[in-house]
């Protein structure tokens, strides 16, 4: 991978480092000698990285948040834990990093991302691009499909894959795909100012597809059963979740149904330079 050197890049501070795909950016940056601040709510589980520092930066707490952002040119957000006030925490992170006197933000966003999309948490992505929009900030967007790391955990204990799909499709993403296209982002982020990317998998798959995948991989029977969109609330009710956690499930599916999930984007070939990854070969690495 090519190598940055630390005079070269201003400082960039990144979100999420204690999970799948902050962790991954942050790695990323390492690797190219990217100085950057990590922040966490809890500090000591930060992954320790050649040139970074790790902070405290809890998405809700905006005074250590400024804190933390002095001096920061540029952040990398992901999403905050899904919960019913996670836009209101973005919002509050995002006036901070603002107030910090950061000048550019690259928020992970979702595919499709609207005030009426099916898949009810991309609302909450639109309304957050339209905060940073509104903040002032210079700002990217990485508008990612569903994770295909995620896929196989659609998986029943039974093998069966339900929900309210249809024959719709998904181009479902790798998460190093993501962490590629953001590492070459952070690296360059004035030259992506006021863009917004699709990351996308190479292809768009029924979910009739992928089970033949998943079966061809994970070296069992995987089908997929439809289910109305009531039988899905049916089936789920036994968890106990939240209205809105149920909501969410269930529009994963009905998202893919009506079509918000379909269409294959060059934003992965052309921000990292190589290939959008497989779904077979994501499963398979996992299974690795």
């Amino acid at each position: 991978m090519s190598q940055v050197s630390e005079t070269s890049v201003p400082a960039i501070a990144v979100t999420g480092s204690t999970g799948r795909l902050g962790g991954r950016v942050a790695r990323r940056l390492a690797e190219r000698r990217v100085p950057q601040k990590l922040l966490a709510r809890n500090p000591a589980r930060a992954p320790r990285l050649p040139g970074s520092v790790a902070m405290q930066g809890d998405y809700a707490d905006q005074d250590a948040v400024r804190e933390a952002l002095v001096g920061t040119r540029t952040v990398f957000m992901v999403s905050a834990s899904e919960n019913a006030d996670r836009l209101a925490q973005h919002k509050a992170f995002v006036d901070a990093v603002a107030e910090a006197g950061v000048r550019h933000l690259v928020y992970v966003s979702f595919y499709g991302a609207a005030p009426d999309a099916t898949f009810t948490l991309a609302r909450d992505h639109f309304h957050t691009e339209q905060h940073i929009r509104a903040s002032g900030l210079a700002y990217t967007f990485l508008r990612d499909n569903f994770y295909a790391e995620f896929v196989p955990d659609l998986v029943g204990e039974d093998g069966v894959i339900r929900g309210p799909a249809g024959h719709g499709r998904a181009a479902f993403v790798s998460q190093d795909d993501i962490a590629d296209a953001a590492a070459a982002v952070l690296s360059r982020p004035d030259d992506h100012a006021g863009l917004a990317y699709d990351l996308t998998g190479p292809e768009s798959l029924t979910l009739d597809e992928a089970a033949v995948i998943l079966s061809e991989q994970l070296g069992h029977t995987v089908t997929y059963q439809q289910e109305t969109v009531e039988e899905a609330y049916a089936s789920r009710a036994s968890y106990a979740a939240p209205s809105w956690q149920l909501d969410a499930w269930v529009s994963t599916y009905t998202a893919i149904a009506h079509g918000e999930l379909d269409g294959v984007s060059d934003a992965v070939p052309r921000l990292t330079g190589h290939p959008a990854t497989p779904l077979a070969e994501v499963v398979r690495s996992a299974e690795g």
